[in-house]
């Protein structure tokens, strides 16, 4: 893959670089670079630069076995870098930009290995601007930025190892698999997924299996090497507190929709009490894990037509409340509480006569419906994509693996903060689609 760079690369460089500046700038005018999980992460880099000591919580606090695998190491780790020299959380926001820029130049190369064509860079410079979640993460202490990184360095990797049939390129993508779910827990059911990709390709290619296999394998180990070293943390082998929770948090969501904001509350309220009541920690996650599992049960059918349906908003998702809450508009009290009731909560409890007060106190809905409409443009380009022929299928079929899970994830959450590792994955490939609709069409853009 070649590196230099011409006028139109020059063009298109300065122009995400840009967009970065002025996002910068909102950010230190609005000064909103925390979100609910920030601390967790900054107590962990502290934590480890201080003690060497793997824990999220606050030191002066008892130790609670929860925050010991809450927060995966590889983004506290990232901030300890920083720390080291200067505990500026500013430093750690320009570094983030300037991981972004070079995410979304990875990007447009990768693009070009799948039928990318650069008289298009106007197109995938529109989708990427319309998208503010990109910008907005990359002024956010959070890992997804770093998250996203090691997905596209996946993807890179899998693009290489087909077209190459190189065995060293899907140890490659084992490695940025390891290195991603060591950054947030949502990748490691993805391992799974992985061992078969890499299996049933070699498989088909007629290459000798052992080393695939090993390579194949490598991710799995990680995880259960990580479970190990958690079980003699913790007494509880599992990879991160959070998994445990997670599903009760979701039915939260479908509750939240079906029975309102207070009934949600207090079945959260309580779901915490009676985990919080088992003195062990093992018993805690156990309890929640089977909670979870019976809530699924008890309501399958409809809990799961309601994550199916989230699953597919996440593809048009504007992400309002992220942008209110990165201008102030919005706090993490108000979102977490639901005292500020969204669009569709308040069209479906006032009808048409609730929008226009609606519209008087979210003065960001302009801006979001703009963003909605580019979202849904890249939904159909994704779509012309999937069914683009002339494309690789196995190309295709590697990318609605990759976007449904992360979409799949993220289901009734349906915040773009989980679907930014594989936005941009995403953004390219609808351009593409795009683009091979205006060439049959011939339309001269």
């Amino acid at each position: 893959m070649s590196f230099r760079y011409n006028k139109q690369d020059r063009i298109f460089i300065s122009a995400i670089v840009l967009v970065h500046i002025v996002f910068f700038l909102l950010a230190i005018h609005y000064t909103r670079i925390y979100m609910g999980d920030s601390y967790e992460y900054i107590y962990e880099a502290v934590n480890i630069k201080n003690l060497f000591f793997f824990y999220s919580g606050n030191p002066a606090m008892p130790i609670a076995p929860e925050y010991m695998t809450q927060r995966q190491p590889i983004y506290p780790l990232f901030l300890m870098g920083v720390y080291l020299f200067s505990v500026n959380n500013w430093i750690v926001i320009v570094l983030q930009n300037l991981i972004s820029i070079c995410n979304i130049v990875y990007t447009r190369k990768l693009l070009q290995n799948i039928g990318y064509s650069r008289r298009y860079d106007w197109l995938l410079l529109l989708f990427i601007i319309a998208y503010p979640t990109q910008f907005i993460n990359a002024n956010t202490i959070a890992p997804d930025i770093l998250l996203q990184s090691c997905t596209l360095l996946y993807f890179g990797s899998f693009i290489k190892l087909y077209q190459q049939k190189n065995l060293k390129q899907g140890a490659y993508m084992s490695l940025w698999l390891v290195v991603g779910l060591l950054v947030k827990p949502v990748l490691y059911p993805f391992v799974i997924i992985h061992f078969l990709l890499i299996t049933i390709l070699f498989a088909k290619w007629k290459i000798k299996m052992q080393r695939p296999l090993l390579i194949a394998l490598l991710p799995i180990c990680a995880v259960l090497l990580y479970n190990y070293d958690n079980l003699m943390r913790t007494g509880k082998f599992h990879f991160s507190s959070n998994q445990s929770f997670n599903a009760i948090y979701y039915f939260n969501a479908y509750f939240t929709q079906t029975q309102g904001a207070d009934s949600a509350a207090k079945f959260l309220a309580n779901e915490r009490a009676d985990i919080n009541a088992f003195p062990e920690y093992k018993d805690r996650y156990d309890y929640a894990n089977g909670r979870g599992i019976q809530l699924l049960k008890d309501n399958f059918a409809p809990y799961m037509l309601f994550h199916f349906k989230n699953t597919a908003r996440i593809f048009i998702e504007p992400g309002k409340a992220e942008m209110d809450l990165f201008t102030g508009k919005l706090t993490y009290n108000e979102l977490y509480t639901k005292s500020n009731e969204g669009f569709a909560a308040t069209f479906k409890s006032k009808g048409i006569s609730g929008l226009q007060p609606y519209f008087a106190r979210n003065n960001s809905m302009p801006f979001v419906i703009f963003v909605l409409l580019f979202n849904i443009i890249r939904a159909i380009g994704i779509c012309f994509f999937f069914i683009d022929k002339k494309i690789n299928r196995h190309i295709r079929v590697f990318v609605l693996i990759l976007s449904g899970y992360f979409a799949l994830i993220a289901g009734p959450i349906a915040n773009t903060r989980y679907f930014l590792p594989v936005s941009l994955i995403i953004i390219g490939c609808a351009v593409i689609g795009l683009s091979g609709k205006f060439k049959r069409h011939k339309v001269l853009l």
